[in-house]
């Protein structure tokens, strides 16, 4: 039996071969948190109502319209998955993927020397967390992408964020996730 580590894996977006790095780690954990024949589920979550908040549904938006791409996919811009309709969303996940882990994607807040990475790990995310909201820890996979600094007035923070600095990890963690599912679609 495979044995995973906990550790949060950071991945400089602005590098190269980010999406291969992400590839080589979520590969890893896939490979321990699927069971053979049962594939993951990815719970893209945020916003597009707010710029900082779209890498999610950005995310999905990707995967969904990707060619040769069969996985189920939940959050995109046309339905995405927030705050208020998380529960209802998590449900549904569970009742139509049945024993299927879940990648959560999501955007985040971060320390200074952190913005524009990504972070893959074993366990779940808090969504909301960094605008201090109180909502369910989803995922067995959580990838993030850091989209800005994390700060007092952190909405602001989050409605303020460049969108090339959200189109572009959106687009890494998109290329990652599709090298890393390759093997099993």
């Amino acid at each position: 039996m495979k044995t995973i580590s906990s550790k949060v894996h950071y991945i400089n977006g602005k590098e190269k071969t980010a999406p291969e790095l992400l590839a080589a780690q979520l590969g890893q954990l896939i490979s321990v948190v699927c069971p053979p024949g049962v594939p993951p589920v990815f719970v893209c979550i945020g916003s597009d109502r707010v710029t900082g908040d779209s890498l999610g549904p950005l995310v999905g938006t990707r995967l969904q319209y990707a060619d040769n791409f069969t996985l189920p996919v939940y959050g995109t811009l046309d339905f995405p998955i927030h705050a208020l309709n998380l529960k209802d969303a998590m449900r549904s996940v569970k009742y139509f993927h049945p024993g299927s882990p879940v990648i959560a994607v999501d955007a985040s807040l971060g320390a200074r020397r952190h913005q524009h990475y990504i972070t893959v790990s074993h366990g779940s995310l808090c969504p909301g967390s960094g605008v201090d909201k109180k909502l369910m820890e989803v995922g067995d996979i959580a990838i993030t992408g850091i989209i800005n600094t994390t700060g007092e007035f952190s909405q602001l923070i989050l409605q303020t964020t460049r969108l090339s600095t959200v189109m572009s990890l959106a687009e890494c963690i998109f290329q990652g996730i599709l090298l890393a599912v390759t093997p099993i679609l």
